[in-house]
């Protein structure tokens, strides 16, 4: 479905994305920009902030192949050639990798919080099976539930 994903989505769209997120990095990465120890930071074809809003889009827009999310850059947003090539950007990015998770965490908590949300649940057994229709501890609290994914009984709480 990748490959074909620049013939459903509007470029404008996208442009207006990556300038948003483009926008909101450049702002936030002077705060951040003492904890980058890298050499040579003026000779770099393209600045951090472009790499790391470049990088945050592809992730949004749920591109997991680099090589595809690349291709689909240089073909929808750097038309003009002004943009690395792939292994370099590749580097960049894993070069930028704090800075990455520290803006994608300042996204998170402004981000909008959403109707929907995805629980994951466990069994936190308190005592054995064999044990649990005469165990005292816990009572009127805990109870005897089903874990469905290990097909067995258990005595305790369902930890979400």
């Amino acid at each position: 479905m990748q490959e074909h994903f620049h013939f459903t989505t509007d470029q404008a769209k996208i442009q207006k994305q990556y300038a948003a997120i483009f926008f909101f990095v450049s702002a936030q990465l002077p705060s951040i920009q003492m904890y980058l120890q890298r050499r040579n930071r003026h000779l770099a074809k393209q600045e951090d902030a472009v790499i790391i809003a470049i990088h945050l889009l592809g992730k949004l827009l749920g591109f997991s192949s680099e090589r595809a999310w690349h291709r689909f850059v240089t073909g929808n947003l750097f038309t003009d050639g002004h943009f690395l090539e792939r292994s370099r950007y590749n580097r960049r990015s894993c070069a930028l990798r704090f800075a990455i998770q520290w803006i994608r965490h300042e996204l998170a908590k402004r981000g909008q919080h959403h109707a929907y949300a995805v629980v994951d649940s466990m069994p936190l057994e308190l005592c054995h099976s064999a044990r649990m229709y005469r165990v005292k501890r816990f009572q009127g609290i805990a109870d005897i539930g089903l874990c469905a994914s290990k097909k067995q009984w258990y005595y305790g709480f369902k930890l979400h």
